[in-house]
């Protein structure tokens, strides 16, 4: 066990109409220091949970650090790597991340002088559950001063493949007309670690042409890898599609719904994906028409999925985390902008369509400052991780128990 444990406080508080499906959220008490801000939550083999964010140290430097689910509170903070000139942005956020057989990922990203939007990412493996690290790397071997980002990661085989995206054609410089028409475009990209961390079979190209800054997502089904991201055709169509790793390679693009948003600038909001064997979902915000938050279900594997049930509409913000109770069951969360303030909510859903009501886990800000709500499973629990916005930011944590 790591350091000793951090007990719960707080006490429940009821959010409304029950939903039937889930207790009311508790708030528990967070090992993160004052001023520590956009955290990560992550399921871990062993049925617990991992809980990373980035805390300020001395000097403008900065520390990613973790803490593990006990089942009864939080353990006290490890730190992964402290340094200066990292790249800490409420859209594009570090990780630390449990895998199989002791091998974890944890990942930040490095500014390079002279342009806030000039970035490497860094990552750094551990064979013993986070006890010890490897020397950081990059996984990708470019060296222009531009964008790399929005990283996912999962374990595979004795190692684990990354996914990001990829700026190495956009030129670097400014942010805005590095995104442009006239500059190259955003690509995703993935590459292969060992559990050394050393690059394993080198990088690949995904896609050519993505959206610029919207969060990326991958997951194992039984038939192989699954990366969920938001597209971007030369019409500036900003729909969701999937690439999946096959015997053969890496399989074309697809979209997971024709949502035909046209959008000229990048929304920042990526979607998420879970799996099951060859249950796959993947939820995400949309704005055809208005905001909407979607949800979709495939059962072969993410070749092809069934036309998507509509989780919110209206003043949803989105930012949005799924995951897969089982093969017919998801859970979906979001950030909405109620009459009484933004909330975070989640909800049940079946491939029929919701179970219950949402639940409100907290309440929360639909300022950027306030990150990405993310969310993971703990036995017969949910855990929720948010940024709060006040003058000093602090990470909130809140459990949820499954009826």
């Amino acid at each position: 066990m790591l350091g000793a444990v951090v007990l719960i406080a707080g006490c429940s508080r009821e959010t409304g109409e029950a939903p039937g499906w889930a207790m009311a959220a508790v708030s528990l008490s967070t090992p993160a220091t004052p001023g520590s801000r956009y955290p990560n939550l992550a399921f871990r083999p062993d049925g617990s949970a991992v809980l990373s964010w980035v805390a300020p140290v001395t000097d403008g430097a900065h520390a990613l650090q973790y803490s593990t689910w006990t089942g009864d509170g939080w353990t006290a903070p490890t730190t992964v790597s402290t340094g200066a000139g990292w790249f800490v942005n409420w859209a594009d956020f570090a990780s630390v991340i449990p895998f199989e057989n002791g091998l974890w990922a944890a990942h930040w990203l490095e500014q390079r002088p002279d342009n806030v939007y000039s970035y490497d990412v860094r990552i750094a493996v551990s064979s013993d559950d986070g006890r010890s690290w490897s020397a950081p790397m990059s996984p990708h071997d470019d060296g222009t001063p531009t964008e790399h980002g929005f990283v996912s990661m999962t374990g595979a085989g004795d190692g684990l493949t990354a996914v990001w995206l990829d700026g190495r054609n956009t030129g670097g410089g400014d942010h805005e007309a590095a995104h442009g028409s006239a500059a190259g475009a955003m690509t995703l990209r993935t590459a292969g670690i060992d559990k050394l961390g050393r690059i394993s079979g080198g990088e690949a190209e995904l896609d050519a042409r993505v959206c610029d800054c919207c969060q990326t997502d991958v997951a194992s089904s039984s038939e192989g890898l699954i990366v969920a991201y938001r597209d971007r055709d030369g019409g500036e169509i900003r729909d969701i599609s999937v690439v999946r790793a096959t015997d053969a390679g890496w399989s074309a693009p697809s979209r997971v719904h024709r949502d035909d948003w046209r959008i000229t600038a990048c929304p920042v909001n990526g979607p998420a994906i879970a799996a099951d064997g060859r249950s796959v979902a993947v939820a995400w915000f949309t704005a055809p028409d208005q905001p909407r938050i979607r949800l979709a279900f495939s059962d072969d594997a993410g070749r092809s999925f069934v036309r998507p049930l509509e989780v919110a509409a209206g003043r949803v913000v989105g930012r949005v985390d799924l995951l897969l109770l089982d093969d017919q069951r998801a859970v979906v969360s979001w950030l909405a902008d109620g009459a009484q303030g933004a909330e975070i909510r989640a909800q049940l859903w079946t491939r029929s369509g919701a179970v219950g009501s949402p639940i409100v886990v907290a309440t929360a800000t639909v300022d950027r400052a306030a990150g990405f709500p993310r969310m993971t499973r703990s036995g017969n629990a949910l855990l929720f991780a948010w940024t709060d916005v006040a003058a000093t930011p602090a990470v909130r944590t809140a459990i949820v128990r499954l009826r």
